[in-house]
């Protein structure tokens, strides 16, 4: 089922009526078909922040899709007051669709996004507390390096030696820790551009306000400004959110985990799925010692861990039990991560082995591009 045309569509109406349908399936338990013990456990939770701890193939989306499905199948809750966030388009797409079939209909008023979608549903609402206008513009990474290598210019900073793009990098790691221009101290601010990388950040951002603008890390930290600036804005989203559901938590970097203590300070209902053991989005500042924080930050915390993997099937654990027994009393490994075979096919297996000639044109070729 296609979600909504525009899921993210602002409303003045902050809470539905209480007559909005917000549970359609057919059987009130069938949502739970299929989950193993910990998925139902995590799915059943009441009472408490929740911390889901789940390494790949083992079923966490479904474990979050089907516990917003539990709330609003059980009545516990209206789809307008739910709050899920995920990292990408593509799996917030994939998670309404899911909640929908769960559900048998579309669970309208629900917001569901990324941390960067929300937080321009929340700006939009609120352009003029930032200092912006409701139609506000979203800069690219190209249009954000062109207005700082003319900042830089005007400053007669040497762009060749202090490239726009490095500090574009710097400056959205300075927004993902959260850091406005006035936060950032001198250890931060190191020497680059002459030592004028702050001023040019301060500069960056006046600019943008004059022009109506914002990049995609103001997207998160204008929120995070907002809500300390203005405690009854975010009281505001304080009542309307009952349930917070986060997934890929240990991708979630300082500003994102600010933005998200903020909205949880309102109830006590947050759901957090993650890997404790890995984050893809360390080159973007994410933190994955925000995971390893959350008893800390919610002490009656209630941890569950999925260790059932349901991607490893028992067919591709026995091919890589024979890889690994073959290897270890080969001299040279069959399969496609050998380079060099001389066999055609290997002789313990069968499995088919490429050769991997070099001609002497690429010989030619690697030797005048080699380094000495």
């Amino acid at each position: 089922m296609a979600p909504p045309a525009d899921p993210f569509e602002i409303t003045d109406d902050p809470v539905p009526p209480p007559d909005t349908p917000a549970r359609r399936a057919i059987a009130p338990t069938a949502h739970l078909d299929g989950l193993n013990e910990e998925q139902r456990k995590a799915v059943m939770h009441e009472g408490g922040p929740l911390l889901v701890l789940a390494g790949a193939g083992t079923g966490k989306t479904r474990v979050l899709t089907t516990r917003i499905a539990h709330l609003l199948i059980t009545g516990r809750t209206r789809p307008s007051q739910i709050l899920a966030v995920t990292f990408t388009n593509k799996a917030a797409r994939e998670m309404l669709d899911r909640v929908a079939s769960l559900i048998g209909g579309a669970a309208d008023g629900m917001w569901l996004g990324t941390f960067h979608a929300i937080g321009v549903r929340v700006l939009r609402r609120h352009a003029e507390l930032v200092g912006l206008k409701s139609n506000f513009t979203i800069l690219d990474t190209d249009d954000q390096t062109r207005l700082i290598k003319q900042l830089l210019q005007a400053e007669n900073i040497d762009d060749k030696k202090w490239p726009a793009r490095v500090l574009s990098h710097i400056i959205q790691r300075w927004k993902d820790r959260a850091l406005t221009p006035d936060k950032v101290n001198a250890d931060d601010a190191g020497e680059f551009a002459n030592g004028k990388a702050v001023d040019i950040y301060r500069q960056y951002q006046a600019r943008l306000s004059e022009v109506n603008a914002v990049d995609f890390g103001d997207l998160v930290m204008h929120c995070v400004s907002l809500w300390q600036q203005h405690p009854d804005v975010l009281a505001q989203y304080h009542r309307r959110f009952r349930h917070i559901l986060v997934d890929e938590y240990q991708d979630t970097n300082v500003a994102q985990y600010l933005w998200l203590r903020l909205l949880a300070q309102g109830t006590e209902d947050v759901c957090c799925v993650g890997d404790d053991d890995q984050s893809i989005y360390g080159w973007r500042g994410a933190e994955v010692g925000n995971i390893l924080r959350f008893e800390k930050d919610f002490p009656n915390a209630t941890i569950v861990r999925l260790e059932r993997n349901y991607r490893s099937t028992p067919h591709i654990l026995a091919a890589a039990s024979h890889l690994i027994s073959h290897n270890e009393g080969s001299e040279r490994p069959c399969g496609p991560s050998s380079r060099r075979a001389s066999a055609s096919r290997c002789a313990a297996c069968g499995t088919a082995t490429r050769k991997r000639a070099r001609s002497a044109r690429r010989s030619r070729r690697c030797s005048a591009t080699s380094t000495p």
